[in-house]
């Protein structure tokens, strides 16, 4: 209990010294899909999540894979290039998902595999097995942000500068933050807002692999670079037109967040 204590207040005085880092879907997007999440979770799965992390919801847990790039160890600096996937655009979904397996460069694809079984490997330690978990709250999320399924060679929308209304930014950026926060809901409300799916829809959108789920996200991800142009002030119809695709990628990655929780715990 003390060891988990003493840990539970290393990970506060982290995130506060990270509060004003950019993160992806933005502080409040991350905790949006948690929210999203926990309102979709089994008995089995909320029992087991509570041995792991306690009684704080997923939600007070959702960014702290990002709070730890603050971290002045260096311990977890390999964990940068978990949060996105590089691939070239444009391609078939048998291409993109005979590619993925190649990719060797640690991704957030093999990465959620890995941790996902670090979490079911009860000889580990209850502190690594936790934070398993709690990277996985985190990149579930990050693999539904269209821009961390992006390309190289713009290291996913940061190199494509463009205005969103008069502040100077990047793509990438826009996505992180600015649409989430153009929304101006709080994490519960837009939880609320988003959550009204059927059973039925609910099965339908947490139907597939987690290589599937990365499929749709590239999907989106062709479609914003294909309206990307250099510069550009980005404001009201670009809220109009992603607007949906937005919202349906957080709903989405609660939603399947939830599937994959379950399927771990069961």
């Amino acid at each position: 209990m003390m060891k988990k204590k003493l840990w539970l207040t290393v990970v506060f005085y982290v995130a506060l010294a990270a509060g004003q880092q950019a993160m992806a879907w933005g502080v409040t997007g991350h905790r949006v899909v948690a929210e999203v999440a926990q309102r979709h979770l089994s008995k089995k799965a909320k029992k087991a999540i509570a041995e792991l992390i306690g009684n704080q919801g997923l939600a007070y847990w959702a960014n702290w894979s990002d709070f730890v790039k603050s971290d002045t160890t260096g311990k977890w600096k390999a964990a940068d290039a978990w949060h996105y996937i590089n691939i070239s655009g444009n391609l078939s979904k048998e291409r993109f998902l005979d590619s993925l397996p190649r990719i060797k460069a640690p991704n957030v694809y093999g990465q959620i595999q890995a941790l996902q079984a670090d979490v079911k490997n009860t000889t580990l330690s209850l502190q690594a097995r936790r934070e398993a978990f709690v990277f996985i709250l985190h990149l579930v999320g990050d693999m539904h942000q269209p821009l961390h399924v992006g390309r190289a060679e713009d290291l996913g929308g940061n190199r494509i500068p463009v205005y969103w209304f008069d502040k100077k930014t990047n793509l990438h950026s826009v996505w992180d933050n600015d649409l989430v926060g153009f929304q101006q809901y709080g994490y519960k409300e837009f939880a609320d807002v988003l959550n009204v799916a059927t059973k039925e829809q609910v099965a339908g959108l947490q139907n597939g692999t987690l290589a599937d789920w990365l499929y749709d996200t590239y999907q989106l991800a062709n479609k914003v670079y294909s309206m990307a142009v250099p510069e550009e002030r980005l404001g009201y119809k670009y809220n109009y037109i992603f607007q949906e695709p937005l919202e349906q990628q957080l709903l989405k990655g609660g939603l399947r967040l939830a599937a994959l929780l379950n399927q771990t715990f069961n």
